[in-house]
C-alpha cells in the first residue's frame, strides 16, 4: 500500500496494512450497507466491464485523517487490489470544502461495497484530528504551545482508542492517556493518579502522592488536588512535602462544586461563576504557589474543557500550563461522501455532483498488501 510518512519526534514512521487490525468479516460484507452488496452482485452479473471512478469529499475546512487506513482497507479487502488506481491526500493535510481527498478507479464489483466503511473511517478520524487541531491551536498563545493531553478513554468504546489516539496525534496531541491510544504512532500512554487512588488513602493527598512517588520515582511527579474540593490547601500541602520533586498539580473540580477557597473568601462571590475549574480559582492557586516559593510547579486543568473554554482561558491569560481534554474531542461533526463520478472515462454522476480533479492527490502504489 501507499507508504504514508509522518514526522514523529524527529523520526519517520510509515503506516502500512500491518498497522491495522481489521475484522475479517469486512470481506463478507458484514459491515456494508445491503444495497452496496446488491449493487456489487448486479455489477458483476450485468455490467462487469464497467470502469468507474469514485471520489470522496467533505464540506468543512478540516485536517484530514484516515486516508492511510482507508487505503489499507482497500488493499486488504478489495478484489484484485493491484488493478485499482488510487489517488489520495495524506493524513495531516489541511483540506477544504468539497475538495477530493481520495479517488478510487476500477470495476465497481472489486471495491464498491467498501464505500460506506471508507466514509466512516474518514469521518471519524478527520473529526477527531480536526477537533484536536482546533483545541491545540486555541492553547497556543504568544508563540508558546501549551500541551494538550488526550483523555478520551472514558468517552467512547475502548475498541476505538488506537485509531482515535492516532487521529489525536495527527491533530497535534502528543500526550495521551492509554497505551492503546499511542499504538499506531509508537509511544506509550502517560498519566499520574485518579481520584480512586486518593480515596484508598482516605483522602490524604500527601500519603497518596508519597505512595505514587515510592513506586514510580522516575516519573514526573504530578498530584491530583481536587479530591477534597480544596485545591489550594492540598496543593500547598503536597508542595511543602515534596518541594522541587513536585512538577505539577492537576485541578479537575466538578462543574457542580464551588471550591472551599471561595467559601473562605465570600467577598469574591457574586461577580463570576465560581463552579468547577474557573479562572479565578487558577489565578489564586498560582499566586499561592508562587508566594511560598513553588513557582516551578505547573498547573494542569481538566474537566469539561472545549475549544471555546480554552480560548476564554487564554484570552484572560489564566496561568494554565497544560490542558487535559476528553469527550469534546470525540464529537463526529465531519461527514464524508463517496460518489461515483466517472463511468468508463466519461462524466456520469448524480445531479449536483461532478468529478473534481485535485492536483494535490498522489498516486498510491500497491505493495502486495503489506
Amino acid at each position: 500500500m501507499k507508504e504514508i510518512t509522518q514526522k514523529l519526534n524527529g523520526e519517520i514512521s510509515r503506516l502500512t496494512n500491518k498497522t491495522f487490525k481489521f475484522d475479517e468479516r469486512v470481506r463478507e460484507g458484514w459491515f456494508s450497507a445491503v444495497y452496496f452488496l446488491k449493487t456489487r452482485e448486479i455489477a458483476e452479473k450485468k455490467v462487469p466491464d464497467n470502469y468507474i471512478t469514485m471520489q470522496f469529499f467533505q464540506k468543512e475546512h478540516a485536517v484530514l485523517c484516515g486516508s492511510d487506513e482507508a487505503i489499507a482497507l482497500l488493499h486488504t479487502f478489495a478484489d484484485h487490489p493491484e488493478e485499482l488506481e488510487i489517488h489520495s491526500l495524506k493524513d495531516g493535510d489541511k483540506i477544504s470544502p468539497f475538495e477530493s481527498v481520495l479517488t478510487v478507479s476500477g470495476p465497481y464489483q472489486y471495491f464498491g461495497y467498501l464505500e460506506g466503511i471508507i466514509d466512516g473511517i474518514l469521518a471519524r478520524r478527520t473529526s477527531v484530528a480536526t477537533n484536536v487541531y482546533n483545541v491545540v491551536k486555541a492553547a497556543r498563545t504568544s508563540g508558546k504551545q501549551k500541551p494538550v493531553i488526550f483523555m478520551g478513554d472514558r468517552d467512547d468504546h475502548f475498541t476505538q482508542q488506537a485509531g482515535d489516539g492516532y487521529a489525536a496525534f495527527i491533530g497535534g496531541s502528543t500526550a495521551q492517556a492509554t497505551h492503546a491510544m499511542n499504538e499506531w504512532w509508537g509511544k506509550k500512554g502517560m498519566g499520574t493518579m485518579p481520584h480512586a487512588m486518593i480515596q484508598m488513602f482516605e483522602g490524604d493527598i500527601v500519603k497518596a502522592t508519597k505512595a505514587y512517588y515510592d513506586l514510580y520515582p522516575e516519573d514526573e511527579l504530578m498530584a491530583l488536588v481536587d479530591y477534597n474540593n480544596d485545591v489550594i490547601t492540598d496543593s500547598l500541602r503536597v508542595a511543602r512535602e515534596f518541594g522541587d520533586k513536585l512538577k505539577g498539580v492537576r485541578v479537575d473540580t466538578s462543574r457542580t462544586l464551588v471550591d472551599k477557597y471561595f467559601h473562605r473568601n465570600q467577598h469574591l462571590m457574586g461577580t463570576f461563576d465560581p463552579r468547577g475549574v474557573n479562572p479565578e480559582l487558577i489565578f489564586a492557586l498560582r499566586r499561592s504557589l508562587d508566594d511560598e516559593g513553588f513557582s516551578h510547579v505547573k498547573i494542569i486543568v481538566s474537566g469539561g474543557f472545549t475549544e471555546k473554554r480554552i480560548k476564554e482561558f487564554e484570552e484572560q491569560k489564566v496561568p494554565v500550563d497544560m490542558y487535559g481534554i476528553g469527550g469534546s474531542l470525540l464529537k463526529i461533526n465531519i461527514g464524508f461522501t463517496g460518489d461515483n463520478v466517472l463511468l468508463n472515462g466519461k462524466p456520469q454522476a448524480k445531479e449536483g455532483r461532478r468529478y473534481r480533479p485535485n492536483p494535490r492527490l498522489e498516486k498510491v502504489e500497491y505493495h502486495g498488501g503489506n
